[in-house]
């Protein structure tokens, strides 16, 4: 297990190394000339200059890899072109909801889809089964921010019952706070809650079918103990793999979900960034959503030696 672990932590390096690269390199890789696209149409070459030198662009690309590589080992990820604010310090400030929103999304999907699968699975080609995945075809097939005007509509405008728009730390309360997260995390995990049940369904019904189930049926097992401990523990692989999968939808789903409800994290930093083509902060945060979606995957593949324990060999 040890041996098992160790790989898939050295394995995350190359990974890194290249993502490293990339977000190094990004201002490069943008057509034209950054400086020139900051300082706007008014500027004069001195101001193009002063952006250059500022950004860095202005050495040879040996060099400023290796030096954005070194402030990167000290935390640092540089500083903001409009706001003058370190960008480590703007993520700290934003971070909170963007976690609050994706572990509430996870919880309601979750939560929602593997029971859902589970009896669609059981119930196969019933009634309950047809229902299941109708909402499956139905989340994947309406985008995010469409469910999340919809969801405004009938219980903020119609009803009354939660917020339009907005987020309060959980400091000012604890059900100001969910509050604040019911509309989005819905809204969110619609198409994610569909992925999962439609993936939970498909593992489930491939291991009801095998002769280990109808043994254990046949000694007269509860359903209920043969579903959960037998049939859903031999599923949990697949299943636990389209969950880490999803987060990567979570991820690109946060930047438009925040922009709907007014939500002040990562997502509203990202569109904002990109608006003002506030480089360093644009690529602080594709090195944070890169490295969330590599840990991610390293939890998920540790997850797997303790679900299936022949993975470890």
């Amino acid at each position: 297990m040890f041996a098992y672990v160790i790989g898939r932590l050295l394995a995350t390096i190359p990974v890194m190394t290249v993502v490293a690269v990339f977000v190094c390199f990004l201002l490069r890789i943008a057509p034209g000339d950054p400086a020139a696209i900051i300082a706007g149409d008014d500027a004069t070459t001195q101001d193009i200059e002063n952006i250059r030198a500022k950004l860095g662009l202005d050495r040879p690309m040996f060099e400023q890899f290796v030096l954005w590589c070194w402030r990167l080992a000290q935390g640092d990820l540089g500083i903001s072109i409009f706001s003058n604010l370190p960008v480590t310090q703007l993520i700290a400030q934003r971070l909170e909801p963007t976690l609050a929103l994706t572990i509430s999304t996870l919880l309601v999907a979750v939560v929602l889809a593997i029971p859902m699968g589970v009896i669609a699975a059981w119930k196969a080609r019933s009634l309950a089964d047809r229902v299941v995945m109708g909402f499956a075809v139905m989340g994947f097939a309406v985008p995010v921010f469409l469910a999340g005007y919809i969801l405004i509509y009938i219980f903020s405008i119609k009803l009354g019952w939660l917020p339009v728009q907005g987020y309060r730390p959980i400091g000012q309360g604890l059900w100001p706070f969910v509050e604040g997260l019911i509309l989005p995390s819905v809204a969110l995990g619609t198409a994610y809650c569909a992925l999962i049940a439609r993936i939970t369904r498909a593992s489930m019904l491939e291991v009801l079918s095998q002769d280990y189930i109808r043994t254990a049926e046949s000694k007269g097992l509860a359903t209920r103990r043969v579903l959960l401990l037998h049939a859903l523990k031999n599923s949990a692989v697949p299943i636990v793999t389209v969950i880490g999968i999803g987060i990567a939808l979570l991820i690109s789903g946060v930047v438009i979900t925040e922009t709907v409800f007014n939500i002040p994290g990562l997502g509203r930093l990202t569109v904002d960034a990109v608006l003002k083509r506030d480089y360093p902060i644009v690529q602080g945060l594709i090195l944070v959503f890169a490295a969330a979606k590599v840990i991610v995957n390293l939890m998920i593949d540790i997850s797997y030696a303790f679900l299936d324990p022949r993975i470890r060999y």
